[in-house]
């Protein structure tokens, strides 16, 4: 499927790709391919690389693979692939079968290592990894060649069949390409290729206890499958000579060109994979699914829509050089899709109680409510309303200022699908002088909202009836952030110090009865108060319904207000 719901901008890759189909490069194919490490779960960042890999392979008639580059066993598990495999999937891409692993070729990466030392193109180093960084030398030094790197054919056969065969400790010997120690590009010093690590490995098990470096495994996976346009994030740009080296040096089946394009870096945000492991282990977050995580998974449960985060993907474009996304983009794309896809509800998340005193006790209305005010296809439900309601804290004021238009004494506002209302009274704890109760009346000819003899009000409120409310748990998300660059912190500072201690915040609520049909998942806008969306750990035989905030709503007063 598209990236996107509307016209799509051009941008350079779209362009690389349509001069290639013109000039008949690979045939006219275009075959991508989005290579994860099962290392942790899919963030904002992927999200942007699974949209222009899929993305370009279904504008152009193609096809995109799914592989995982599973060549460290100590940091990834099938857990990752699972998770990785159902965001891809929620994002709307679809990779119909063609799911690889690097592991599927650790047989083939094997003899390809071994025609490169048969041919005197790689051989067997035993420096340690500190000597090995001394003869790298620096970005204006030359390196050293290794003392090994004369090591006979014969010899290296040899080793590298003991390293194959368990017989050597990790850390005591590698296999390196033969290229130059003298080259401006540092990753072309004799890069590693091959290292022992006697580690059980989530797919092939203990088959293996020599692994694969990315350099070596990726340019080969991608010609294995034939892939065209191998799109890479902008850290890879000087890998891609170590890339063609490679290609270039063996019998590859295909001959895929490489192509980086900037990465995601978003505010407000970390997209650092080790970051995101650090917040979860060190238990900052709820784990990879916390709806404060720029997780896939944790956009998920907070009720982001798929189609607003591949908008977002297709807004910001596809550029050459880094830069930093405003993270309010994010914001406006989640808001505009929800606006026109939520169902309204009403509820109470900071309540006090409202009693309409010449309203009959005992006395209940079910009042029709449109389920969506832009859209007629949402129909329509029953609220309850009876002389008892709770309604926000926040819409009373007993001494207003002048720009404030809601429920104060004797003004009169209009009940969202109800009546007009005048405040009279109000009864206060007598201890901390809050306000715990508000007694009005109301006028039963204003039905609906309007009044027959044509007078206005300036304010409509919310409210959910009190014998009718249904107890939620509410959780209040907010950036987990407060810094617009954590990863930018002063010196002595790590990005942890830029958590947002307001981020999580839980609440009981009150809703209306039609919640009660809720489903985990779906998303719903409370009305004047924000988005939410029903928590899909919830269990609705066993707890009662527990709502995160999606997204706030614009709040004009907070600006008359002055408040951020």
């Amino acid at each position: 499927m598209s990236t996107t719901e509307n016209a799509a901008p051009s941008h350079f890759i779209r362009n690389i790709i349509k001069a290639d189909i013109e000039a008949g490069t690979h045939k006219g194919r275009v075959h991508t391919r989005f290579p994860p490490e099962p290392n942790g779960y899919l963030h904002m960042g992927h999200a942007k690389s699974i949209c222009l890999n899929f993305g370009m392979a279904a504008e152009f008639s193609g096809k995109c693979n799914l592989r995982f580059d599973d060549t460290n066993p100590e940091k990834e598990s099938t857990e990752y692939v699972n998770a990785i495999r159902e965001d891809v999937r929620w994002l709307g891409f679809d990779w119909e079968g063609r799911e690889f692993y690097a592991s599927d070729y650790f047989g083939i990466l094997h003899d390809f290592a071994v025609d490169l030392i048969r041919g005197g193109k790689a051989y067997v180093c035993s420096l340690s990894a500190e000597e090995t960084r001394a003869y790298r030398g620096t970005l204006t030094e030359a390196g050293k060649n290794s003392p090994y790197r004369d090591r006979s054919v014969e010899e290296n056969l040899a080793l590298f069949a003991r390293m194959r065969a368990g017989e050597l400790d990790e850390g005591s010997h590698v296999l390196r390409l033969k290229i130059d120690m003298a080259s401006p590009n540092m990753l072309m010093r004799d890069p590693t290729i091959y290292r022992i690590r006697k580690v059980h490995h989530h797919r092939t098990g203990d088959a293996w206890c020599i692994y694969p470096m990315y350099d070596f495994t990726h340019c080969i996976s991608d010609a294995l499958e034939g892939i065209t346009h191998s799109i890479c994030t902008l850290e890879f740009e000087n890998n891609r000579e170590i890339y063609d080296w490679v290609l270039d040096n063996i019998d590859a089946p295909a001959r895929p060109k490489q192509y980086e394009f900037a990465r995601l870096n978003l505010s407000y945000t970390v997209l650092s994979k080790r970051k995101l492991i650090q917040l979860v282990k060190e238990g900052h977050v709820h784990g990879w699914d916390d709806p404060r995580m720029p997780t896939l998974s944790g956009l998920r449960r907070r009720g982001v829509p798929a189609a607003a985060l591949r908008d977002f993907c297709e807004r910001i474009g596809v550029a050459k050089k880094d830069s930093t996304v405003d993270l309010a983009l994010f914001e406006y794309c989640v808001r505009d899709h929800l606006n026109a896809s939520a169902p309204r509800r009403m509820g109470v998340l900071d309540p006090v109680k409202l009693v309409i005193t010449n309203y009959p006790e005992g006395q209940v209305e079910w009042l029709d409510a449109v389920n969506h005010p832009g859209d007629p296809a949402f129909g329509s439900r029953k609220v309850s309303f009876s002389r008892e309601l709770w309604i926000e804290r926040e819409d009373f004021m007993e001494d207003p200022p002048k720009k404030f238009f809601r429920l104060s004494p004797g003004r009169e506002v209009r009940l969202r699908f109800a009546y007009f209302v005048t405040c009279e009274e109000i009864v206060k704890d007598p201890e901390t002088g809050d306000v715990v109760e508000i007694r009005a009346v109301y006028d039963p000819e204003t039905l609906g909202g309007n009044a027959p003899d044509g007078r206005k009000v300036k304010a409509t409120i919310h409210w959910v009836s009190k014998s009718h409310a249904m107890e939620a748990e509410v959780r209040l998300y907010d950036r987990l952030f407060t810094q617009e660059d954590p990863d930018d912190m002063p010196e002595g500072k790590s990005f942890l110090d830029a958590l947002n201690p307001g981020s999580f915040v839980q609440r009981k609520a009150f809703l209306e009865p039609a919640m009660a049909d809720a489903l985990p998942g779906e998303v719903f806008q409370l009305e004047r108060v924000g988005y939410f969306a029903v928590d899909t750990d919830t269990d609705m035989e066993k707890a009662k319904l527990v709502l995160n905030r999606t997204i706030t709503l614009r709040d004009s007063w907070a600006k008359v207000a002055g408040n951020p």
